[in-house]
C-alpha cells in the first residue's frame, strides 16, 4: 500500500475526458497533509465483507475508499457525502495523481511540496 500523503501542491492536468484544459479546480484548499484511515484496502468494503479493484485516499482526511470501477464506489460516495472532502489520490503503488470529484478534473502534483 502507499505510504501517508505528505503535502504537496497539485496542478489540473486534464478533464473527464482527458483532455488538456485550461479550468480550475476550485477544491484545492480543501488538500491536507493526511494520513490513511487503513492501509489494509477500502475500510467500507472491510467492514461489509465487499470487494474492490483500486483505492482512492480522501486528502481531507485520509479515508480510504474503493474506485468507481469497484462495486461500491466508497471513495466518490464519501466525496458526495461529506462537505468539503471532493479530492482524492490514487492509494495505488507507484501512481502520484489525484481526482476532483466535484469538479471532474485530473490532477498532478506540481513537483514542489507546501
Amino acid at each position: 500500500m502507499s505510504e501517508p500523503s505528505e503535502s504537496k501542491d497539485w496542478q489540473v492536468a486534464a478533464d473527464v475526458e482527458g483532455k488538456a484544459t485550461q479550468r480550475d479546480c476550485a477544491h484545492l484548499g480543501e488538500v491536507r497533509e493526511v494520513s490513511p484511515s487503513t492501509t489494509e484496502g477500502c475500510e467500507d468494503c472491510l467492514r461489509t465483507g465487499s470487494t474492490w479493484l483500486h483505492l482512492r485516499e480522501c486528502l481531507a482526511c485520509g479515508h480510504i475508499g474503493c474506485c468507481d470501477s469497484s462495486p461500491n464506489r466508497h471513495a466518490s460516495a464519501h466525496a458526495r457525502e461529506e462537505s468539503g472532502h471532493d479530492v482524492a489520490r490514487s492509494f495505488e503503488p507507484g501512481e502520484d495523481w489525484a481526482w476532483c470529484y466535484a469538479d471532474q478534473l485530473l490532477l498532478l502534483p506540481t513537483g514542489g511540496g507546501r
